[in-house]
């Protein structure tokens, strides 16, 4: 490891990038406290926008470096108390360097789009420090090379997870949200702590090279393996919203659509990527690789069908998020690390891009109800044109990112797992009827109500939406300078047809879905029993609530039963006891000196008989 001070500036100073986001926070902080009143919060979201600027600039920079020299590794102490010894470490590869860019640029595309979406907002401040406390730990989590700084900064992601799903607290269903959010984020956070510690005692070390030189040796039980493993998975489970943690997400769109474009697109890679780093420890829990395929399986299959059966919005692709990250889930647990990177960047760019879509029709429209919507085909051509490669991109349909990641996986995977490449082509139609159906409820059709009069967004929404749809164009040219994997477009004709088919298929049955503008429910039974099953997610929250959420309701009633009478009934009957004696001992007292110094001598000699005795 060369010395930093012998490295370009860039490299030297790439501390600095996740602490640019932390500033915006403390810039934000006279506007959104009330110190500064006289013009407004607008000043915040500028200076938030100018450090992001400077982040995106500066991790360009270190990727030239980095392109140059070969990956680099850099490592500061922080803390030393005996033999422990704490240091913060960057690992600059590509991988991790093109995931901070991702990051950034994310970051200051959604702080732009949210100067439109939210201007008319007056906590706007509060809104830009907590995008820059999210983009800070964002930030630090892709480029730490240690367990312990990424648990550090996953939990702080938790916090900020649950500020903005928040951020609009006057409403009861919003505090609701984030309350869930934090607390289901928290069950994962735990378990993975309990695999910290473990290994911090086991290692010696957190930085991931030792952990990795370590588990290459290690000799640990089966049973103390597969608990580390299930410990260590859990934590990314509950950031990527996979089964069972998966229902905060949903919640969570009732937060600010800025927010939820960057919690949809790369929060949720943060996690994944934590995943990927811990992944070589578990060479030797067999379970915990079992149970990725089958959480995967669950969440993108599950995932995929819950969304077409939504009427929300935005709840339609937050579901899909949660397949997507199943797949993510998959490829890890297959040893296709390369391919889960890619897939990871292709669907937070295209799933981006759908979310600004999104974000752009509700402040249009003042409506996220599908059966309250339709005709903005013609009224918003930026929005349509934006949806259109949004899903063109998450799908495997046409030649654009996704479509190269499909198939990739499913040339590698077939041979040897041919139930998960069809978990990959059936996530792949039901995706694309899912995207199929929302695109003939929203643009096309005759204009409601809610639609006759919506006018494109603003300049300030267009302009980020345009954007990314270039990007989004170009994405599998990016993708091969990228090349993790051997060509992006190595794989066989046949799979490259089936691929294509099934997104096909999947827009032919999105076309022939009947649509009710009147009923969000069908009248038919039969078909209402199974809408209503996936549309309630499998009735998931309802069997929490009689099983986890009974159970622990259930204990803390009866802590709260042992705390009122038994202790309190303890601590009352100790007070009545002495309170009884000292009545009784108030009748003996005479008030004389004598009396009292009288008692003193007779209990002292007593004393001293009593010791003499049991001694002599």
């Amino acid at each position: 490891m060369p010395l930093v001070s012998a490295l370009p500036l860039p490299l030297q100073t790439v501390w600095l990038i996740p602490l640019y986001g932390f500033s915006g926070m403390v810039l934000s902080l006279p506007w959104a406290t009330g110190w500064i009143k006289r013009n407004g919060p607008r000043p915040a979201a500028y200076l938030n926008l100018l450090v992001t600027l400077l982040a995106v600039l500066h991790g360009s920079l270190v990727i030239r470096e980095v392109m140059q020299l070969g990956p680099q590794h850099l490592s500061f102490p922080w803390f030393q108390a005996d033999d422990l010894q704490l240091r913060i470490g960057f690992d600059l590869s590509l991988t991790n360097l093109a995931a901070l860019e991702l990051v950034t640029f994310m970051s200051l595309v959604c702080q732009v789009f949210g100067l439109g979406y939210l201007d008319k907002e007056w906590s706007l401040a509060r809104f830009y420090g907590l995008v820059g406390f999210f983009e800070g730990a964002m930030s630090g989590v892709v480029l730490s090379s240690s367990l312990f700084m990424s648990y550090f900064l996953l939990e702080m992601l938790t916090l900020s997870t649950y500020l903005l799903v928040g951020f609009w607290y006057a409403q009861p269903l919003v505090v609701t949200a984030a309350r869930d959010a934090f607390l289901t984020k928290r069950v994962g956070d735990v378990l993975l702590l309990m695999g910290v510690v473990a290994l911090s005692a086991w290692a010696g070390s957190m930085e991931f090279n030792d952990l990795y030189a370590w588990a290459a040796t290690a000799n640990l039980p089966p049973l103390a393996a597969n608990l580390l493993g299930l410990g260590l998975i859990a934590g990314p489970m509950g950031k990527c919203a996979q089964f069972p943690m998966h229902l905060w997400l949903d919640e969570a769109m009732e937060g600010p659509n800025p927010a939820s474009i960057l919690r949809n697109s790369v929060v949720v890679t943060c996690g994944a990527v934590v995943l990927l780093k811990v992944m070589p420890l578990l060479q030797a829990a067999p379970l915990a690789t079992t149970v990725l395929l089958a959480v995967g399986a669950i969440s993108a299959v599950g995932g995929a069908l819950v969304a077409i059966a939504q009427v929300d919005l935005k709840r339609a692709f937050s579901y899909s998020t949660t397949s997507y990250l199943g797949l993510v889930f998959i490829a890890v647990a297959l040893q296709q690390p390369g391919i889960a990177l890619l897939l990871l960047f292709a669907h937070g760019l295209a799933k981006a891009l759908l979310f600004m879509s999104v974000g752009s029709i509700i402040a249009t429209t003042n409506c996220q109800d599908l059966t309250e919507l339709g005709g903005l085909g013609g009224r918003m051509p930026a929005t349509t044109v934006a949806y259109l490669v949004g899903g063109a991109g998450l799908v495997g349909l046409l030649p654009l990112g996704c479509f190269w990641c499909y198939g990739l996986i499913v040339e590698s995977i077939r041979p040897a797992a041919p139930l998960m490449a069809a978990v990959f082509i059936l996530t792949n139609l039901l995706t694309a009827l899912n995207l199929t159906r929302v695109f003939r409820s929203v643009f096309l059709g005759s204009p409601t109500p809610k639609t006759r009069r919506a006018p494109e967004v603003n300049w300030l929404m267009a302009t980020p939406m345009v954007s990314l749809s270039v990007i989004v164009l170009l994405l599998p040219w990016i993708m091969q300078r990228l090349d993790p994997v051997p060509g992006i477009g190595s794989f066989s004709l046949p799979v490259a047809l089936v691929i294509a088919g099934s997104g096909a298929a999947g827009v032919v049955a999105g076309s022939q879905v009947h649509l009710d503008r009147f009923w969000s429910r069908s009248r038919q039974q039969a078909v209402r029993v199974v809408q209503d099953l996936l549309a309630f997610d499998f009735y998931t929250p309802a069997i929490y609530r009689a099983t986890i959420v009974a159970f622990v309701a259930a204990l803390a009633n009866l802590a709260s039963w042992f705390d009122r009478v038994v202790v309190n009934g303890l601590v009352n009957g100790i007070g009545r006891v002495s309170l009884i004696s000292a009545e009784g001992l108030k009748l003996g007292v005479s008030g004389q000196m004598q009396t009292y110094v009288l008692t003193t001598l007779v209990a002292i000699v007593l004393l001293f008989s009593a010791m003499q005795w049991w001694f002599g």
